[in-house]
């Protein structure tokens, strides 16, 4: 069983070594455990600091790409490197490196393939009283669109098992923390969260420059992300609405031609008519966006097919030969054909 230790980092060289030595070696149920830096552009020494304190692995980007792809950038390192477990932290030292063991250990149970740590923000006294109401909100829509209970939706403190991250795309650019959450619960992937505490803050946030940002940007990720799966609910609904709202004016022009009074009643009639034919048009959306969820799943089912063989034994072998910055020192050696179809 290999843990590999992902941080992301955006010039993090003043706070890095707050969590790089507080970082486990070895946990319970846990033959090895790697770190792994995601250097995100960084234009300071984080690198090195990383190196000083005996990182071997990292992840580099020429320029800052944001959250959401040092996350699956990061993930995907470590599942090339044979990782059975990633769990996710941050550069910043909010979150105490102590609860790494706890957090893995519902997935070395396999009680879970998902584990969020709950910050447990009511309790955070950095934050104002309306920030923790507006992340117990954010939380309940999440949950609402994932049929989950997750008590902390936003927190960045996760571990993942190689087979949920096989079964997850990350497609959002601002943070993948919400998206995972929605899609683990539409495709049932077993998720759970445990209780932490968070150190002292040591900086602001820099995927955001305010709250109501935050809020924006969340709300557009976990519509994006409700859409995705559930689009054809929305349809539905908006079909029946558009519906119930045509016959009442429709009926009720009935109602007067059939009593000979249907003269200055057409206006009913038309409003009537103009708003099923609303409702014709989003059952026909209904349809087309069923097909498209059927063909989603289909393309998702085929694109795990591809990740299990991408990251089987065989294929680590060629990803283990790559130098720092994804290159090769000379030609991969290739593998034996027979050898990845046992895998």
């Amino acid at each position: 069983m290999r843990l590999f230790i992902q941080i992301p980092c955006l010039n993090e060289e003043q706070t890095l070594p707050l969590v790089l030595k507080e970082l486990p070696t070895s946990i319970p149920g846990i033959d090895d455990v790697e770190w792994l830096v995601i250097d995100d552009g960084c234009s300071d020494k984080t690198v090195e600091v990383a190196k000083s304190y005996g990182v071997k692995h990292f992840v580099h980007h020429a320029k800052p790409m944001g959250l959401a792809r040092a996350f699956r950038d990061g993930a995907d390192y470590a599942l090339k490197h044979g990782a059975d477990i990633v769990v996710n932290t941050d550069g910043d030292n909010q979150y105490p490196s102590r609860y790494i063991a706890d957090l893995v250990q519902p997935i070395v149970r396999h009680e879970a393939e998902i584990v969020v740590g709950d910050r447990q923000t009511s309790k955070i006294a950095e934050f104002s009283a309306f920030k923790k109401l507006m992340q117990h909100f954010g939380s309940w829509v999440v949950n609402k669109a994932a049929g989950t209970h997750i008590p902390d939706a936003a927190s960045g403190f996760r571990a993942y098992s190689k087979k949920a991250l096989i079964q997850l795309n990350i497609v959002t650019e601002f943070s993948y923390c919400m998206e995972t959450i929605i899609q683990a619960g539409n495709k049932r992937v077993p998720i759970t969260s445990i209780p932490i505490t968070t150190n002292a803050k040591t900086r602001e946030s820099r995927l955001f420059s305010n709250i109501f940002e935050h809020m924006a940007k969340s709300g557009g990720a976990i519509i994006r992300s409700f859409l995705m799966f559930k689009s054809n609910v929305i349809f539905k609904w908006a079909a029946i609405v558009f519906g119930v709202l045509g016959l009442i004016p429709f009926v009720r022009y009935l109602v007067f031609f059939f009593s000979g009074d249907s003269a200055g009643h057409i206006q009913s009639m038309l409003a009537g008519v103009a708003l099923i034919l609303l409702s014709a048009f989003c059952i026909a959306l209904q349809i087309i966006s069923e097909v498209q969820r059927i063909q989603r799943r289909l393309v998702e089912d085929q694109l795990e097919r591809v990740k299990e063989i991408q990251y089987c034994e065989p294929y680590q072998r060629i990803w283990g030969k790559q130098d720092e910055f994804g290159g090769y020192d000379g030609a991969p050696t290739g593998i034996d054909p027979a050898d990845a179809n046992q895998h």
